[in-house]
């Protein structure tokens, strides 16, 4: 009897050895890969925090995107928009640590366009980013920054030495895909021609409010389609 059971050890190794073998999330401390939609990181702009995006990451959720895909990363946005960039680097490797992604999506709002844009152009973020998203940014500066105080309202101002080295050369460098969208009645964007970017698809909304740019459903219709 012993002998049986000898010869039927092997046999049993090979059909507990894949149950006994780490699960792929565990190598490395990496997720294993996803093959699904990217996940997305979202980026508030000033005076706010990730909350903001509640209702367009609820869309998504109920549009079948994983939950723990949807990034609504909060950061401190009295801080140098370079200094957001650093941030989000790591985040954004976190991120992908977490799912298993090779790349993610970035959708924005207001300044939050600034620290990204700059993470893609100076700090190696477009071999991470497959599209990126602007909602009503100050990609070329905003007369209202001058009301507000600190480096981050500074950078926003137009003509800033922050501006005016992040929109030098190319605008929309790399292989993400590039859009911007901007509303006729946004009052915090003057001048309102400041949202385009030379090399994005650039989007004209209904007449929306600064923040309204965030929920309304035909703009959030429209950043969809762009994600895919």
């Amino acid at each position: 009897m012993i002998r049986n059971l000898l010869r039927s050890v092997p046999a049993l190794l090979l059909v507990l050895i894949p149950f006994l073998a780490p699960p792929a999330s565990a190598v490395g401390g990496r997720s294993a890969a996803w093959d699904g939609p990217d996940p997305i990181v979202f980026v508030h702009g000033w005076n706010s925090d990730g909350s903001v995006w509640e209702t367009m990451a609820g869309r998504f959720r109920a549009d079948g995107r994983p939950a723990d895909h949807l990034d609504q990363w909060t950061y401190d946005a009295t801080q140098s928009n370079v200094t957001t960039a650093a941030r989000l680097a790591e985040e954004i490797e976190r991120v992908l640590a977490a799912t298993g992604a090779e790349r993610v999506d970035i959708v924005t709002h207001s300044m939050g366009g600034l620290s990204s844009r700059y993470y893609l152009k100076n700090l190696g973020g477009t071999a991470q980013v497959d599209a990126w998203v602007s909602l009503a940014g100050p990609n070329h500066g905003t007369e209202t920054a001058r009301w507000c105080g600190g480096d981050p309202c500074a950078e926003m101002r137009p003509g800033s030495a922050f501006l005016n080295a992040l929109n030098a050369d190319d605008e929309t460098p790399g292989s993400p895909r590039y859009a911007t969208w901007g509303s006729p009645c946004d009052s915090v964007i003057s001048p309102r021609s400041s949202v385009a970017l030379s090399g994005a698809g650039n989007i004209t909304t209904a007449c929306l409010g600064h923040s309204e740019l965030k929920t309304d459903p035909a703009v959030y219709a429209e950043v969809k389609e762009h994600l895919r």
